[in-house]
């Protein structure tokens, strides 16, 4: 017996073996399907990581091309803003109430109340039917109060939709009422604004600049000032800073440090993108503030763009001007901007840009002038009340400050008057229309026998510093000594007109013989 079953072997062990087969084969198995997925799974991430880094590429992409298409992209859309486009329309909501009150209060029904009836022999016979009619009414009872009961609630529940409605319409009406209010309120600006009102004028240009849509880092930061007697338009907006222009050109997956690492952007191109994203800004806002002014109230405009930043050496806020430009209507007019390089363009319009804008060296703005820091006065005709041949001495200080004002403004400037108090040594105020030489003068007029102090024209001067304007003139009927003569030179900016000067002027471009103050004493040669 023992031969035979070592021969033909255990049953028992033949399948414990054959169990341990199945379970190795099934490990195995296991195993290699472990591992197919373990290599799926990193396939996967890797693609993911790696198409991670195409979407970043993309990103990158979309943004170098917004910033290189700024201007293109809003001349080809071409739509300025509108005074119309500033209305509101009003659509009146549609009553809906709460559901509770908007579902009827359900009726009851006589059959949840009416009692059975007798059935069968007895009922046939008439057997139960007082019993039954005493049912039937006090049934008929409860079905009545049912009925008052649901009639109660019906009516409080149309009370509260008749309410709700009232309600409703009433927000309504107040709702179309501000839109009414808002609408009128848009034509009288619009009103105001054909007029050239300044407060008109200077809120729809905040209204069109705040419009415009930029990329994501664009400040929105701006102040404008208009000038009504000349059409003139001043603007100063906030560029961005140069972290505008993606540091990065693209990305890439670098598998073996499972890491998603950036192409730079190369230094200059950089720069250059910068260079160009500030000139295209400029333009565009010359562009849109153009073609939104429909009613052509704006002759001119002037514009200067500043960075607001911290400057690395010192640490404080700095706010450096980084691109400064005038032009008017008619010369932008004859740009196709769809094709000019912005740069180029802005140095035609006689521009003045930031050599070097990446490091914010900046550049003296073409225009910095507010004419409401002065107080200003009706103006006064005293050339028609003088004589053939007047004397300067003879009029009074206030009247010599006028005729000065008529003289600039016969020679060509726009010319107003300040308030004689605090004026802080400003007589008058003129602006230069000039396209090339404009700008705001202080002007200040001396009617005095003696020689004016120094200290006179180094106060005005101090003036002309302070209001950032083009030119200082002192005019005076007496003279100059040599100190303030040499300071006028070398500032550079200031004009000094004394008696003999202005027997000239007035000559020239009023037809007036005046007769100036006492003749200066002669110089000793050297």
């Amino acid at each position: 017996m023992a031969g035979r079953s070592g021969a033909g072997g255990d049953p028992y062990a033949r399948e414990i073996a054959r169990q341990a087969k199945e379970q190795e084969r099934a490990r195995k198995a296991a195993e290699a399907e472990a591992k197919r997925k373990a290599r799926e799974e990193k396939l996967a991430y890797e693609a993911a990581r790696a198409q991670e880094a195409v979407d970043q590429s993309s990103v990158v992409e979309h943004d170098t091309e917004q910033l290189s298409s700024l201007l293109r992209t809003a001349v080809l859309d071409n739509r300025p803003l509108a005074f119309n486009s500033l209305r509101q329309e009003f659509t009146p909501s549609v009553f809906a109430p709460k559901a509770e009150l908007s579902r009827e209060t359900p009726a009851p029904r006589w059959e949840e109340y009416e009692p059975t009836p007798p059935r069968g022999l007895l009922g046939a016979l008439g057997f139960r039917r007082r019993a039954y009619d005493a049912e039937v009414e006090a049934a008929r009872e409860r079905y009545d109060s049912a009925l008052r009961d649901q009639g109660r609630k019906e009516q409080k529940r149309l009370k509260k939709v008749q309410e709700a409605r009232a309600e409703h319409e009433e927000r309504n009406r107040r709702k179309a009422a501000k839109v009414e209010q808002w609408n009128s309120r848009i034509e009288e600006r619009r009103t105001a604004y054909r007029d050239r009102d300044v407060e008109a004028v200077e809120w729809f240009i905040d209204q069109a600049l705040a419009a415009s849509r930029y990329p994501h880092g664009f400040p929105k930061t701006h102040k404008v000032s208009y000038q009504a007697d000349t059409g003139d338009l001043l603007v100063e907006i906030d560029l961005p800073l140069e972290d505008v222009v993606p540091a990065a050109r693209a990305y890439r997956y670098v598998k073996s440090r499972d890491e998603i690492v950036p192409t730079p952007r190369p230094e200059k191109e950089r720069k250059e993108l910068y260079a160009s994203v500030l000139a295209q800004t400029a333009l565009r806002v010359v562009y849109e503030l153009f073609a939104a002014d429909s009613d052509d109230v704006i002759k001119s405009i002037a514009l200067n763009g500043h960075v607001a930043t911290i400057d690395r050496a010192t640490g404080r806020d700095v706010h450096p001007c980084l691109i400064t430009l005038q032009t008017d209507r008619e010369e932008f007019d004859q740009l196709v901007l769809t094709q000019v390089d912005p740069r180029a363009c802005l140095k035609r319009l006689r521009s003045l840009i930031s050599p070097n804008p990446y490091e914010l060296e900046p550049v003296r703005p073409l225009v910095t002038f507010d004419l409401s820091k002065f107080r200003l006065m009706d103006s006064l005709d005293v050339v028609a009340g003088l004589d053939s041949r007047p004397v300067l001495m003879d009029l009074s200080p206030t009247e010599f400050e006028h005729l000065v004002r008529q003289l600039f403004e016969a020679i060509g400037l726009d010319s107003v008057n300040t308030q004689p108090s605090k004026d802080e040594g400003v007589d008058a105020v003129a602006m230069n229309t000039d396209p090339v030489m404009k700008g705001l003068c202080i002007i200040q007029a001396k009617r005095t026998r003696n020689v004016v102090p120094f200290e006179t024209v180094s106060a005005l001067a101090g003036v002309v510093e302070h209001k950032r304007a083009a030119k200082g003139i002192l005019v005076t009927t007496s003279w100059f000594g040599k100190a303030s003569e040499a300071f006028a030179n070398e500032h550079g900016r200031l004009e000094l007109l004394d008696g003999a000067n202005l027997v000239h002027l007035f000559k020239e471009h009023l037809d007036l013989d005046v007769i100036p103050g006492p003749v200066p004493p002669k110089r000793r040669p050297r």
